[in-house]
């Protein structure tokens, strides 16, 4: 069998993808460790924002082509249903969410984040698996193609859920300055009103 000789810039491209890939796997074990739920949102809000980077980077490319018809075995796939148990019991009654499919259809859809989170990490994973095989068109092949097809939809619509949290958290607070000024700023609007033509 012949080896594939692949262009140096492809295979950089390649090695970015799959540091940002294994960064993303390594942040989400880390992170359903992480006793502090609070900061774990805004972590993963921060992880899942840098592997969407990714994936638009892949949807970017001109389609890339495997080299077999079937996809070659790249081992068992992980078992990540501890990791997915763990985000759902972390994440408490934020996990399960509403959100629009697709933009040009109006039917909503309900959603849990430790699922979508768990989906994008296995497609991830085994474009990874594929890459340190040494299979590298078959990695960027999956990578895209299942960020097309699958994961770029569960992480666009995580990153969409875990920075609504996000706002709720930090705008969803009274204001609790001096009554006086409040009653005076109110009185003023009123007044700007009234004298309006």
């Amino acid at each position: 069998m012949t080896e594939t000789r692949i262009d140096p810039e492809l295979e950089e491209f390649a090695g970015q993808i799959a540091d940002q890939v294994e960064s993303f796997l390594v942040a989400l074990q880390a992170l359903v460790h992480d006793e502090d739920s609070g900061r774990a949102i805004s972590l993963l809000l921060l992880e899942v924002s840098q592997v969407l980077l990714a994936g638009a980077r892949l949807g970017a490319q001109a389609d890339f082509t495997p080299e077999q018809e079937y996809q070659p075995d790249s081992g068992p796939d992980p078992d990540l249903d501890a990791m997915r148990m763990r985000l759902a019991e972390m994440l408490g009654p934020v996990d399960t969410y509403t959100y629009n499919f697709d933009p040009y259809d109006p039917d909503l859809v309900t959603s849990q984040l430790s699922d979508d989170l768990t989906t994008t990490a296995t497609e991830l994973a085994n474009g990874l698996r594929h890459y340190r095989a040494g299979n590298v068109p078959e990695a960027l092949w999956w990578w895209q193609f299942s960020y097309v097809s699958s994961w770029g939809n569960c992480a666009s619509a995580a990153l969409r859920a875990l920075q609504s949290i996000v706002a709720h958290d930090r705008l969803d607070t009274e204001f609790s300055g001096d009554e006086d000024q409040v009653a005076a700023a109110t009185e003023m609007l009123e007044e700007q009103g009234a004298e309006a033509p």
